[in-house]
């Protein structure tokens, strides 16, 4: 029997007790009651890893004031049976994840043994979230959903689902047909074959079904007025330069953009807006905004007038102009707009407007500004563990790209920065993760890129322990593992 329950991300409050919970086959979850759809879904979780849940119906979900909180819960096993109590439903599923997690480690050849103990839990943060670049690589629904349920055992929250890049157009707008049909084809240089794919509507609302099912918020992105190779190539009368333009089977920044000054990229916008209104529940919309190189618009007529027409001296300053058009969109939509740091530069002429939220990547600098200035910040700074393309460790034989990101980087991530008073910090979300896929052509490496570096951002996220072990983590990271081999997940092991 396991001798402590070592739960990814730590709980707030665990007490032991004498005693220990046991039976034969696995307890079923008695479905009555407010939390059905919950003790559905996880129960399904559980038949998929180890088979039929044919024990005694000994796992009681119970409604209750108390704990408050949203994701708030209070997980109790006893000799008899296990109890969840909660406010709500994202609780009660946060406090089935954890009794999954108990389960996945105590059951063996068909008795499950778990100790006795009282476990009080809540979250530190809103947004724990994993971005997920699907333009690099064309990921299937079926292993979306795969990594849905792995990142819900760890109560992330947030799967930001990147739809768009020079690498591809995955996202179908019936007006701009050729945006799928041409932008979502490309030569893939590392196979060496083309390759294509986009997600249908009723694939998109699978997954936001599936997602929401495990209270895990679909958050998409569609990058704008930068990395548009894959608009240019369907669209060209969209650029400054008319071409020739192709989907990029190159990886890096590329010069072309759509045209600031050309009107005909906001009825484009104004298409895409509406699909991803209807597809996705979301709150949020992001619209990227990073990596705009300003070359062409110095030179095209069109954009220059436009300069001229604003009363703007500088090129860079129309990004802000068209950062701030495109968040009235989405905001008459009833969506905010989230942009990579980037969006915060250039705004003296067109100030961002108070809903747009900030993500700050290429350092906690732009968090920090972002902050200062009143806004809500999203971190993922790249330097701090939070860039899972990166390899794991400074060897040879690593797969990844670009830079190195260690667990120990990923679980000491604090979105909360030193230079951070209290109402600043009031302002953070949270943070997460983010699995860019110029390096990955397989759902296996994206695991193994992953996993297990969002158990770690999870634990930073979720965890309110100030005084954080990478020597104790480790010890519950290695029993962890275990459960996630279970869930059939290629893995990193390796040093910290």
């Amino acid at each position: 029997m396991m001798k402590d329950y070592a739960i990814i991300p730590l709980p707030r409050n665990i007490q032991y007790g004498q005693g220990k919970f046991q039976c034969s086959g696995i307890p079923r979850i008695a479905a009555g009651g407010a939390y059905q759809n919950e003790a559905k879904v996880v129960t399904g979780q559980i038949a998929q890893t180890l088979g039929d849940m044919k024990g005694p119906e000994c796992v009681r979900l119970i409604q209750s004031d108390k704990p408050a909180g949203a994701e708030s819960y209070r997980l109790e096993i006893l000799e008899d049976e296990i109890r969840i109590t909660a406010s709500g439903g994202a609780g009660a599923f946060r406090g089935l994840q954890t009794a999954r997690q108990l389960v996945l480690s105590g059951y063996n050849d068909g008795e499950l043994l778990i100790p006795c103990g009282i476990i009080e839990d809540s979250p530190c943060f809103s947004w724990r979230g994993l971005m997920l670049d699907c333009s690099r690589n064309f990921f299937s629904v079926g292993f979306i959903k795969k990594l849905l349920d792995a990142l819900s055992l760890q109560h992330i929250n947030i799967f930001h689902w990147h739809l768009t890049d020079d690498q591809g157009w995955r996202l179908p707008v019936k007006q701009y047909p050729l945006l799928t049909e041409i932008g979502g084809k490309r030569y893939d240089t590392r196979i060496h074959r083309y390759v294509s794919g986009f997600y249908s509507e009723e694939e998109i609302k699978e997954i936001v079904s599936y997602a929401a099912e495990r209270h895990i918020e679909v958050v998409p992105e569609v990058d704008l007025p930068g990395h548009a190779n894959a608009i240019l190539s369907a669209y060209p009368g969209l650029g400054c330069t008319g071409g020739p333009y192709r989907v990029e089977d190159r990886y890096g920044i590329f010069e072309d953009v759509l045209c600031a000054g050309n009107d005909d990229i906001f009825p484009l916008a104004e298409a895409v807006f509406d699909i991803l209104t209807q597809l996705f529940p979301s709150k949020y919309v992001h619209i990227g905004g990073d990596e705009v190189r300003f070359n062409h618009w110095k030179e095209c007529p069109k954009c220059r007038k436009r300069l001229a027409d604003l009363g703007l001296s500088e090129p860079p300053q129309l990004q802000s102009w068209i950062t701030a058009r495109l968040a009235d969109m989405l905001r008459q939509r009833g969506k905010a707009a989230i942009g990579w740091d980037e969006i915060l530069e250039n705004t003296e002429q067109f100030p961002l407007p108070d809903d747009v939220v900030v993500q700050s990547w290429r350092g906690e600098e732009g968090g920090n500004r972002a902050v200062a200035l009143g806004r809500r910040v999203i971190m993922s700074p790249k330097n701090r563990g939070c860039y899972l393309d990166y390899r794991h460790a400074d060897l040879a034989e690593e797969i990844g790209r670009l830079g190195i990101g260690t667990i120990t980087e990923s679980f000491n991530l604090n979105p909360i920065t030193p230079e951070m008073d209290e109402r600043a910090a009031s302002l953070v979300l949270g943070g997460q993760g983010n699995c860019w896929a110029e390096a990955i052509y397989a759902g296996k490496i994206a695991e193994y890129l992953i996993f297990p570096r969002i158990c770690a951002i999870g634990e930073a996220l979720w965890s309110a322990k100030k005084d954080r072990d990478i020597e104790e983590f480790a010890k519950r990271l290695a029993i962890h593992q275990l459960r996630l081999d279970k869930l059939g997940l290629l893995q990193y092991r390796g040093p910290l």
